[in-house]
């Protein structure tokens, strides 16, 4: 048996739809500027760029419903995403056999520090500061592929206090959901256990405490998460 010279941190588990069985997560992958209208948005011309990653941390999916407004930080921005969950993985995984390693789907969020992802950006350094903090991507329940298939168009939209403020639709992703996967796996190995947060549409926005948020994919839940 295997000492370790303190306790291991626990593994990360996420709710499954319908059952008593639970994900474990290995891997937070992030694609970025993955809708046309976003890209924009941001200042970016979607028909120049390839696809880009960043990461997060596995402990920061968080199902509880609750966002706690993070330090050091005077502007959050909400961004309403599908979350792709694999069962399996492996390494230059062809786009026709990529969807063969999806567990299943969930409404999912990532919460970005954009002051400090800003600063970052300027400065030509990594985003973790501004993405890969605590509790930075509220997540629902894992809706199987024997529930919900794999979902390629559907509303994909986020209210504030009411308000819609995205709205959009799965089939506006540049990269779709096996091509995600195969363009990923060319570069890391991919296993079960890793999600994958597939790009937000326009209208990301900020938040601000007491704020709460309604994110919604059609044909999975509706996840309602209060800012704290």
């Amino acid at each position: 048996m295997t000492s370790f010279a303190f306790s291991p941190s626990p593994i990360i588990a996420l709710p499954i739809a319908d059952s008593k069985k639970m994900f474990p997560v290995r891997r937070v992958y992030c694609i970025g500027r993955n809708y046309a209208a976003h890209a924009i948005e941001m200042g970016h011309n979607p028909d120049k760029e390839p696809p880009f990653f960043f990461q997060k941390n596995s402990n920061n999916l968080d199902p509880s419903g609750e966002f706690i407004y993070p330090t050091e930080s005077n502007e959050v921005h909400f961004e309403a995403e599908m979350a792709v969950c694999l069962k399996a993985g492996g390494t230059n995984i062809p786009e026709n056999d990529a969807l063969n390693t999806v567990f299943g789907y969930a409404v999912s969020l990532d919460m970005t520090r954009r002051d400090l992802q800003a600063a970052q950006k300027n400065l030509g350094r990594p985003w973790e500061i501004g993405k890969a903090f605590e509790r930075s991507a509220p997540i629902g329940k894992i809706y199987t592929t024997k529930q919900v298939g794999h979902p390629n168009s559907g509303a994909i939209v986020l209210k504030l206090n009411g308000q819609i403020k995205q709205s959009g639709d799965l089939t506006q992703m540049i990269w779709k959901t096996p091509e995600i996967i195969s363009y990923l796996s060319k570069y890391f190995m991919l296993a079960a256990g890793d999600v994958i947060l597939t790009g937000t549409p326009a209208g990301v926005g900020e938040v601000q405490k007491n704020d709460i948020l309604e994110v919604s994919v059609q044909g999975l839940e509706t996840i309602t998460v209060n800012v704290l």
